[in-house]
């Protein structure tokens, strides 16, 4: 059976940008004070705790960033709604969005400001999470690996169980979004080493190969076997 595929669920799209999310994550970690900053229930927690123990400035930190996502979230859902164009889909601008956020936080000297670059970043990553939720009509995440990393053993059982091929490929399809976040971080460490701060604009590169993708607004695909 022939359908239509919207170009932001084509499974390439979803590559790229897991390799983005491992890439931002790692280099907030090995440059911005061993942070992450692509999941916010550690910072939770670590609020949490910070709160209990009385360290206010701790909390503060764990807070921003919690904040920034929530923003994150607020400012794409606004945009989806309002600024949806026939020829300029609202994914391209909350892509340009996230692209000019990263080139700021280039700008900012590692040290004394990195808690306003690990803000940025969170910003970034919300965007990215709530914009682009689905691969071929599978939800994903391509800012984290522990929702991709059930359903790909979700999909390994119902295989086991039922030998049915379909599972088997998207079991596989999650691993790949997987193994391209863990190759993202590979990259980043060693490219942030190297560049420090300036690392970030590899990750905006991704962004940029990502934003002329959407232009193409619809593939055809038969079947389900054309997956990329």
């Amino acid at each position: 059976m022939e359908k239509e595929v919207q170009m932001s669920e084509r499974y390439r799209i979803g590559i790229i940008l897991a390799l983005v999310g491992g890439f931002l994550d790692v280099h907030t970690y090995v440059c911005r004070g061993k942070v992450f900053a692509n999941v916010q229930t550690g910072n939770i927690v670590l609020f949490g705790i910070s709160l209990i123990e009385k360290k206010w400035w701790n909390a503060f930190e764990y807070f921003m960033p919690i904040t920034a996502f929530v923003l994150g979230v607020l400012i794409a859902e606004f945009v989806r709604e309002k600024c949806n164009k026939e020829n300029f889909h609202w994914r391209q601008g909350i892509l340009l969005l996230e692209i000019a956020t990263l080139l700021g936080v280039s700008f900012i000297p590692i040290g004394k400001y990195d808690i306003i670059a690990n803000v940025l970043v969170s910003f970034v990553c919300s965007l990215q999470a709530d914009t682009f939720k689905k691969f071929r009509g599978n939800v994903y995440a391509s800012t984290m690996c522990t929702g991709n990393l059930r359903s790909t053993s979700e999909f390994l059982y119902k295989f086991m169980r039922d030998k049915k091929r379909d599972t088997f490929r998207k079991s596989n399809l999650y691993f790949g979004i997987i193994i391209s976040f863990i190759g993202g971080g590979m990259i980043s460490a060693e490219l942030t080493k190297i560049f420090l701060e300036k690392a970030v604009l590899f990750g905006a590169m991704g962004l940029v190969v990502v934003f002329f993708m959407l232009f193409v607004d619809y593939e055809k695909k038969i079947g389900d076997k054309n997956v990329l």
